[in-house]
Order: C-alpha cells, then structure tokens, then sequence
C-alpha cells in the first residue's frame, strides 16, 4: 500500500513541477530565453519545443495510454532532467541544477513504484512494485 502512495505522491510532485515549468516557459519567454542563452543552448528553436515536451511527458505518464508510451515518457524526462542538471553544472551554477535533482528523485520513486499504482504494467519497473487485483477469490 505504501507503494501506492507513493507512487502518486511522486508522481503528482513531478508532474506539478512539470506543468509549472511549461507554464513559466510559456509565460515568460524573454526571461527563460536568456537563461538558455546562458547555458549555450539555441534558445528560439528550443523554447517551444521544451514547452511541448514539458506537457506531453507528465500527460503520457498519467494517462497511460499504452505501457511502452510511459515507459518512453519516463525516458525522455530522465535525459531530460540529466542533461539540464548538467548544462547548469556545465557553467558554474549548481543552485540551478537542484530542481533536476530533486526531479529525479521523483522520477525515480515513480518510477520505480508504478507497477503497484497502475493496471497496465511497466516490463522495466522493478518487482518489488507489482499491482495487487482488488478481486477475492471465493471458496466455494
């Protein structure tokens, strides 16, 4: 039960910080435009994909519309998160790549923890997080 819990607590967590990242992509463009530009990142090409890519993911995770979507969704934002973790690192602000930490700690955990949670199960997940049927079994 408790990989259930957290499951969607991870799960919730990374999404809100997903959807809250779109947004502010979306909303304040100029700003979020010169922060790649710091990070030697093509900015005009970048910032619309990464608005798509910041909605798209957390929205195949939840909806789980087939397992290998998620599985590919998870993948996408673990590179993701790797690799703005490391441009941040890459020059010299390592108080930026702390959202992609604590990120991947919650990808991690959801990861690790959704075979538990959901019906359509992950062939990748670790065992330990099989999804229990709430179906009993009769003696007759």
């Amino acid at each position: 039960m408790s990989a259930i819990y957290t499951y969607w607590i991870s799960t919730g967590l990374l999404v809100l910080l997903y959807l809250t990242s779109a947004f502010f992509y979306a909303t304040r463009k100029d700003w979020v435009r010169s922060a790649l530009v710091e990070l030697n990142y093509p900015a005009p090409y970048l910032l619309t994909f990464m608005i798509a890519v910041k909605i798209v993911g957390p929205v195949a995770i939840l909806s789980r519309v087939s397992g290998a979507l998620s599985d590919l969704a998870y993948a996408g934002i673990f590179y993701h998160l790797v690799l703005s973790g490391m441009a941040h690192l890459g020059v010299g602000k390592p108080k930026g790549a702390m959202p992609a930490a604590v990120a991947l700690v919650l990808l991690a955990a959801s990861f690790a923890t959704q075979n538990a949670a959901r019906d359509i199960p992950s062939p990748y997940a670790p065992a330990f997080g099989v999804h229990q049927s709430t179906h009993i079994e009769r003696n007759s």
